[in-house]
């Protein structure tokens, strides 16, 4: 195995109850704080003092979860005011957040994010969705079709990308003497046309300070890796098996050469979790003491909703029936979720924490020494570009990851020790955004 030339790219999905489902029953947790301000300042200043590449703030429209008990995945923090109250508390760090493509206009969109870019430097980013549920919410009897969804977040994402293209670089040129701020010749209309939107252009804002913001995406079913290799800079997935891993890079990074974009610009970052302590057996007690934390009743109740799947009467001892598992599974989490019930042949007790520790991401326990060793694995085998990386409990677990793994790397060559610019676009080492308009 080579090592490679590059450092990796590291970003952290910012979940102020933990990644661990339930780690918030921990003493010390400040589950009090969830949704306020002031405990997820305190997260995101420790990964921009660890030199990380961005926050991750996803997001969910329903209270679906909390009404499951489970507050890890949840809407307490919404994206565009969490951002924008931490771009103003922040100096480095790219902020990464969710808005979905089903439940909003594109307009709106290249407008919040892009602001968020202004207000902080040029480090915003957007992470695309077309949302799974929330229509009882937004007028919609039902869930478009996924093939509907993706339709229109690929035409979601042509007009945001235009609309974010419709100023020159120097536009803004702030004549006093002629009494012109911009030139309105390099303004440009986009005059979109399409079966779900009609947009003039150009936006109403100046243009993105590091060329465009960072476009982000998840999917990993068949239309979602269209949409992301179609427009993402980084892609987030869930890969627990290496070996599968390695065949995902190499797939994706071939379809987007296919598609006439250079692979070494798409930055492909699974997720993991790591649960570490200063030796094998404390990292092995920290796990077994957090998976305890969980509510079993409500996990039953979790895999249900996650998987679309009917689990009355199966004991938390007893394997998942095959006959259980839907035709058609939910979601590409669903297929790990069966492969890990038929081939591994783990009883519902197991799944239940496995998806409490990792929701289908992969997960290490282990000392922060060896957890290094488990990522450059990964990185120098072309199984990742990097990592999402987790934190299992907090505030720990984001202090364990930030003080004592990323100094590892840091030891090892493998990551930063200090930012070398100022926006987003230059921590993942990604080249400036060709133009996505002709100019007239």
């Amino acid at each position: 195995m080579e090592r490679r030339s590059e450092q990796m790219n590291i970003t952290t999905f910012m979940l102020p109850a933990g990644y661990h489902k339930d780690s918030w029953r921990l003493p010390g947790s400040r589950a009090e704080e969830l949704g306020y301000l002031d405990f997820v300042l305190e997260l995101t200043l420790m990964a921009e003092a660890a030199k990380l590449d961005a926050v991750f703030f996803g997001d969910i429209v329903t209270a679906d979860t909390i009404l499951r008990n489970d507050v890890k995945m949840n809407g307490l923090y919404e994206p565009v005011t969490v951002l924008a109250a931490l771009a103003a508390r922040t100096t480095k760090i790219g902020l990464i957040g969710t808005i979905s493509t089903t439940f909003s206009e594109p307009y709106n969109t290249a407008r919040q994010i892009l602001g968020i870019d202004h207000m902080s430097g040029g480090r915003a980013g957007w992470n695309i969705v077309t949302s799974s549920r929330g229509n009882s919410n937004f007028g919609l009897e039902e869930m478009p079709d996924p093939a509907d969804r993706y339709r229109r977040a690929t035409e979601y994402l042509d007009v945001v990308t235009k609309l974010w293209d419709s100023w020159d670089a120097d536009a803004v040129v702030t004549d006093r003497e002629s009494g012109v701020w911009a030139d309105t010749e390099k303004l440009h209309r986009i005059d979109h046309r399409g079966e779900f939107f009609t947009v003039q252009g150009p936006l109403n804002m100046r243009p993105s300070l590091q060329g465009r913001p960072i476009l982000v995406q998840a999917g990993s079913s068949g239309p979602g890796i269209d949409l992301g290799s179609s427009f993402a800079d980084c892609i987030y997935t869930a890969q627990p098996d290496k070996r599968l891993a390695q065949e995902y890079y190499a797939n994706y990074k071939r379809i987007v050469t296919e598609k006439g974009r250079n692979p070494a610009q798409v930055k492909i970052l699974p997720g993991l979790v790591p649960i570490m302590g200063d030796t094998v057996a404390e990292a092995q007690e920290l796990a077994d003491h957090l998976a305890a934390q969980v509510n079993m009743e409500f996990g039953v109740r979790q895999l249900e909703a996650s998987h679309r799947i009917d689990l009355t009467g199966v004991d938390l001892d007893d394997r998942v029936p095959v006959e259980r598992f839907p035709a058609k599974l939910a979601t590409s989490r669903s297929e790990i979720f069966r492969r890990r019930a038929f081939d591994d042949g783990l009883t519902l007790r197991e799944l239940i924490i496995e998806d409490a520790r990792g929701t289908g991401h992969g997960f290490f326990i282990g000392t922060p020494g060896q957890a290094a060793e488990y990522m450059i694995d990964w990185f120098d085998d072309r199984a990742c570009d990097g990592f999402n990386v987790n934190a299992p409990f907090m505030p720990g677990g984001m202090q364990m990851m930030c003080e004592r793994l990323i100094p590892e790397l840091q030891e090892r060559g493998y990551f930063r020790e200090d930012y070398s610019g100022d926006t987003l676009r230059d921590h993942l080492g990604l080249d400036d955004p060709a133009p996505v308009i002709a100019r007239s």
